[in-house]
């Protein structure tokens, strides 16, 4: 789940102000809370500001302890708005309660909440540092709802305000964020060096670094910093969580799961820190896991996100049945601003899922359609939260096991090579020459396999599709050789193409050849674009007159 393995680097790299109350201990007391939510240690965050409240039921406590239920892993909006409304009737006039209402709006999708937060500022006069942070916080907490520009701006007058009593670090965190968000990572990683030296715990910098890094896919500068965080402080919980991201990255699957033990060492039991876990647990191919994490938490989280996320345990096991009446929860339970074209494109798969096995014609045309159309929406959106492609070939019988692949031919040279890419599973020579050993033995399950993890390395290299395509076609499987050779056809770029001609031709062909039976229209357009790229192409010509007559 590309959410998960990009590792919604917004939960990680959001700070919290420093505001500084007459009362020492009320101080130290926030200042503990602020720190817990940095650490990913919601629970503890909610018991301190908890206690705030039961000594002194201000405003402010008040939304510091509703805006805990907004920074978590999967925002409690209905908890979030409880306690900023108990804040408004505490004071008022509270502009921070009122800034988290509206983010509690944004964070749903409504967009007006962007002018309410700006009549909040403006009301407040921009004299307080700690409201326009706030407000350029919420303009930055949401993926897809939010205004960069807005809390940049907002974002620098605290800066300036802050100036005499000194910039907290995490005005600079969050300053990062809002570029992160205009995709200008030079700018975040300026704000981000400039908290580094104001920041008490410097691995919380590292880590943000870290993920700025590998959201400019910069891989090794990313493990470099990340490192960095887990040497500066080895209890730092969402250094792991950064680490196993990038481990998940290059399918080191058992790095990926130590870093995990890490992560729920450090971080604390809070229910939706938990099901943090359970989604990358599933992200890392551990369903095992996945599944002992979620069903532990299943009943204490009231959010239906939960059904989301054991359909996808369910569809991965092949339990398409159940997944379909747990994704049918979740969207008839989630408010439709969270329905995301990756749980339509998830819905999809278990749809083709379904078509698989079913008896009735009607049925499964149903099925098969309602596959192809939601599959499709996730793809317009460019999501990659799964490879959709893939997965339909796993579905359609393209998946092969580990042991499929061990019972196959091999050589030294396959059992050398399958030892280093065991070593470093980034290392694309080696997977070529591990892929193209399997072919050269006829070890096409081999081959299928390794191709797939070169594709999930390399996604934009459309070489491997291709090779994957001929490696279905040589071990029988046409339905997935047709997906594959498709995918090489999508991923040529334009500028490739023509030194491409001759497999593109081929790739045009064998795909026109192997529907022809079951959808004519669609093999007299492929083979009419093969000849057209190599007209001397006999096969593809021959192919072309035949269906044509």
């Amino acid at each position: 789940m590309k959410d998960i393995m990009i590792m919604n680097v917004k939960k990680i790299a959001l700070g919290a102000a420093v505001v500084f109350f007459t009362s020492f201990a009320t101080a130290q007391t926030l200042q503990d809370g602020i720190n817990s939510i940095d650490s990913d240690k919601f629970a503890q965050a909610k018991t301190n500001f908890t206690q705030m409240i039961a000594k002194e039921p201000t405003a402010e406590n008040y939304f510091y302890l509703g805006n805990t239920f907004l920074r978590q892993g999967e925002p409690d909006f209905a908890a979030a708005t409880e306690n900023f409304n108990k804040g408004l009737a505490a004071d008022a006039k509270s502009y921070l309660n009122k800034i988290g209402l509206a983010s509690v709006k944004l964070g749903k999708g409504d967009k007006s909440a962007i002018a309410e937060i700006q009549k909040v500022v403006t009301d407040s006069k921009e004299k307080d540092a700690e409201v326009l942070f706030r407000a350029a916080e919420a303009l930055t907490l949401f993926e897809k709802n939010n205004a960069p520009d807005l809390a940049i701006d907002y974002l620098n007058k605290a800066v300036e305000k802050a100036q005499k009593k000194g910039v907290p670090a995490n005005y600079y965190y969050t300053l990062g964020d809002a570029y992160r968000l205009k995709k200008i990572p030079g700018d975040a990683m300026t704000a981000y060096d400039k908290a580094l030296p104001l920041a008490t715990n410097k691995a919380s910098v590292y880590t943000r670094i870290g993920t700025l890094w590998m959201a400019a896919q910069q891989w090794q500068q990313a493990k470099t910093s990340i490192e960095k965080a887990i040497a500066t402080d080895p209890s730092y919980a969402p250094a792991y969580k950064a680490m196993a991201a990038y481990n998940i990255r290059y399918q080191q699957n058992e790095k990926a799961t130590q870093d995990l033990i890490n992560y729920t060492k450090y971080a604390d039991e809070d229910p939706y820190t938990q099901l943090e876990i359970a989604k990358l647990y599933f992200t890392n191919d551990d369903y095992a896991n996945s599944k002992q994490v979620l069903d532990k938490i299943f009943d204490k989280i009231n959010d239906p996100i939960k059904f989301k996320l054991r359909a996808y345990q369910l569809y991965a096991n092949g339990n398409y049945a159940e997944a379909k009446q747990n994704m049918d929860n979740f969207v008839s339970q989630a408010e439709k601003s969270r329905i995301q074209p990756a749980d339509q494109g998830l819905q999809g798969l278990i749809a083709a899922g379904l078509a698989k096995t079913e008896k009735d014609a009607a049925k499964k045309t149903a099925l098969t359609t309602e596959a192809q159309q939601k599959i499709a929406i996730a793809k317009a959106a460019k999501d990659e939260t799964m490879k959709w492609d893939m997965e339909l070939m796993k579905i359609s019988g393209g998946g092969a096991s580990q042991a499929d692949v061990d019972a196959g031919p091999t050589n030294p040279t396959i059992e050398a090579l399958k030892k280093q890419v065991a070593a470093n599973g980034q290392d694309s020579d080696a997977l070529f020459k591990l892929a193209t050993a399997y072919q050269d033995v006829k070890n096409w399950n081999g081959a299928i396999v390794t191709w797939q993890k070169m594709s999930a390395l390399l996604p934009d290299w459309a070489p491997a599709y291709y090779s994957q395509g001929y490696s279905y076609q040589q071990a029988g499987n046409n339905d997935s050789a047709k997906m594959a050779y498709e995918k090489f056809i999508s991923t040529v770029k334009p500028a490739d193409q023509e030194a491409n001609k001759q497999t593109l031709a081929y790739a045009y062909f064998a795909v026109a050849y192997m529907s022809k039976d079951s959808d004519l229209a669609k093999a007299k357009d492929y083979v009419a674009k093969s000849v057209q790229l190599d007209p001397t192409y006999q096969d593809a010509v021959k192919l072309n007159a035949e269906i044509n007559k």
